[in-house]
C-alpha cells in the first residue's frame, strides 16, 4: 500500500530538489551570487575533512579559488518535510581542487533548508565520506 503525501508536503518536496540543483549547478558553474541568494545569513557549511565556514567564509574560498567544484554528482535519497523545515538525505560525489589539490569526493550528505516568509533558504549543510569509498 502507498502513502498518501500531502500536496503541499510534496511540492515542498519538489521545490527543495529544484533548490538542490541549482545549488549544486551555481558552485560548478561559479555562480557564487546565485549561491548566496539560496542560503540563509546563518549558514553552517561544513567539509568532509570537519571543517566549517559561514555563508561569507565559504564564498570568499569559492571566489579566490579554494575551492573550485569540476563537476558534482548528488543523488537524493529522501526528502524530509515537517513543517517549515526540510532535510535532504543523500550524496555527494564531485571532483573538486581545494587548496590546490584535486581530489575526488564520494559523502553521504545531509542539506537541511528553511523557509522563511515563504522562501526556502539552506541553514547547513553536512557532508560524510563514505566508508565503501575508500
Amino acid at each position: 500500500m502507498t502513502q498518501h503525501v500531502p500536496a503541499d508536503v510534496a511540492a515542498a518536496k519538489a521545490r527543495i530538489l529544484e533548490l538542490e540543483a541549482r545549488r549544486y549547478r551555481a558552485v560548478v558553474d561559479a555562480e557564487f551570487d546565485a549561491f548566496r541568494e539560496l542560503c540563509h545569513p546563518d549558514l553552517v557549511y561544513t567539509h568532509s575533512d570537519g571543517s566549517r565556514d559561514s555563508i561569507g567564509s565559504y564564498l570568499d574560498k569559492c571566489a579566490s579559488g579554494h575551492y573550485v567544484y569540476h563537476q558534482v554528482d548528488h543523488p537524493v535519497d529522501d526528502v524530509l518535510v515537517t513543517g517549515d523545515t526540510a532535510v535532504v538525505v543523500g550524496r555527494m560525489n564531485a571532483s573538486i581542487t581545494a587548496g590546490g589539490k584535486r581530489k575526488r569526493l564520494v559523502n553521504n550528505s545531509i542539506a537541511v533548508w528553511v523557509r522563511e516568509n515563504g522562501t526556502w533558504l539552506l541553514l547547513a549543510y553536512q557532508p560524510t565520506p563514505r566508508p565503501d569509498a575508500a
